[in-house]
């Protein structure tokens, strides 16, 4: 082969190379942040009435969780999840997540955490450290049902195949006050808010995307201030321009009568 040729070979395979490279491999990626924020009075929790097992249970004080609202106002457990179904996920986070084994545990009789997000595929592994059986009732729609009798520091599995269009509670009907929340979508990019308010997700990418807003006791959030301006949402849907890097919505105000 002449040199020429050579090196004309050589700069044919890598321009197929440099061209084969996936979108994915060129795509930028951002992080989402926030602060909910809880606009009003803060009411105190009202104790929850512990009539089962009232020897193990009883000594731990529980409190209602329906609405966990910080002393500085921020808002637990509001769930924010991208809703489009083919939203491009990047390569190492889709890798990383096929070996996450979320933990639901049923912890001083009640569900802890209170709001656990799965993706489906994912196995959720459902703990009991308690001295006392448990049941875990999870009441999805579009997965078949379940309910494992969990005896005391036993461990079951469970394994959802598709997405849930609304959060799915967990009941224990042993005892009836324990209820918590599963979040199951179809990619990993979805978070539950922190006990200050303060949620964030990650390696999302750097585009316009519709996210959803949902809590327990307001439903999908229809009115959310953010950058000081009140907005009316949707069934708690709202698009954004994820850019390359981090977006931060900072505070994100939830007026009271949201869970009224």
């Amino acid at each position: 082969m002449k040199p020429t040729s050579f090196v004309c070979a050589v700069c044919f395979t890598l321009a197929v190379l440099v061209s084969s490279l996936s979108a994915d491999a060129r795509a930028e990626w951002g992080t989402l942040k926030g602060r909910f924020v809880y606009g009003g009075d803060v009411a105190v929790a009202a104790p929850l009435t512990v009539d089962k097992d009232v020897e193990v249970c009883g000594k731990h004080k529980l409190l209602t969780e329906e609405l966990i609202v910080g002393p500085d106002k921020g808002v637990a457990n509001v769930v924010v999840f991208v809703r489009d179904k083919k939203v491009k996920v990047k390569p190492e986070l889709a890798a990383a997540a096929k070996e996450v084994k979320p933990l639901l545990d049923n912890h001083d009789c009640r569900f802890e955490p209170h709001v656990l997000f799965v993706q489906a595929g994912q196995e959720l592994v459902i703990k009991n450290s308690d001295s006392v059986g448990h049941n875990s009732n999870i009441a999805t729609v579009k997965n078949s049902p379940s309910n494992n009798l969990i005896p005391a520091g036993g461990t079951v599995t469970a394994k959802f195949t598709t997405d849930e269009a609304v959060p799915a509670q967990v009941t224990c009907n042993i005892h009836p006050w324990m209820k918590g929340w599963l979040v199951v979508r179809d990619n990993p990019y979805a978070a539950v808010s922190k006990p200050d308010g303060s949620f964030e997700i990650a390696d999302l990418p750097a585009e316009e995307l519709e996210l959803q807003f949902w809590h327990e006791k307001a439903g999908y959030l229809g009115e959310m201030t953010i950058g000081g301006k009140s907005e009316k949402v949707s069934k708690g849907r709202k698009k954004f321009k994820i850019a390359a890097g981090q977006t931060d919505l900072g505070e994100i105000g939830l007026d009271a009568k949201l869970f009224k």
